[in-house]
């Protein structure tokens, strides 16, 4: 698995620290609020995982699954809905955790579907960015890292299903998703 490493982005030790400083913004700005966590399947389960273990509040969680991606390297652009949520989110503060932001095509429609549903707020907060290659626009409250235009895996983030359970972040050697 470790030979399809192009380069290490983030090693474990650099995420630990940022979800440790995303954690505490989050805690700050919602104290005395109730929040919902929404994460992104499958991607968003570890960051998720950890991220809210660090934030110093009550919080509730629930989860999507989306997909636009199939077993392709580029977002169709297509949303399907996989797995809904299982409560309400009528009149509360609603944050989406997810793991890498791309087109920004699959999140713009899920922050569309999630405001039709009338939360109190809904913000946005991932672990890694791609600002280049966004198709729409869409305010990142909370980030992590910006990332280079290249196949990422690692930290729940998959190439094919593979790859999720590597503790870094790294870059895909492209003769594995060129094949």
């Amino acid at each position: 698995m470790r030979e399809d490493v192009a380069e290490i982005l983030f090693s474990e030790k650099q995420i630990q620290e940022k979800v440790n400083e995303i954690g505490k913004q989050i805690t700050e700005e919602y104290k005395d609020k109730e929040l919902v966590l929404i994460g992104v399947l499958k991607g968003a389960n570890v960051f998720m995982s950890d991220l809210m273990r660090k934030i110093d509040l009550p919080v509730i969680i629930d989860f999507m699954a989306v997909s636009s991606y199939g077993l392709s390297t580029q977002s169709s652009g297509v949303v399907k809905i996989l797995k809904d949520l299982d409560q309400s989110i009528e009149d509360k503060h609603v944050l989406i955790v997810e793991d890498i932001i791309d087109t920004g095509l699959t999140l713009h429609y899920l922050c569309d579907n999630l405001l039709s549903r009338n939360p109190k707020s809904l913000k946005i907060c991932t672990l890694l960015d791609k600002p280049e290659r966004r198709k729409v626009e869409l305010k990142v409250d909370y980030k992590g890292f910006n990332i280079p235009d290249e196949f990422i895996i690692g930290y729940g983030i998959d190439y094919a299903e593979k790859y999720r359970n590597l503790p870094f972040v790294a870059s895909l050697k492209r003769e594995v998703y060129e094949k």
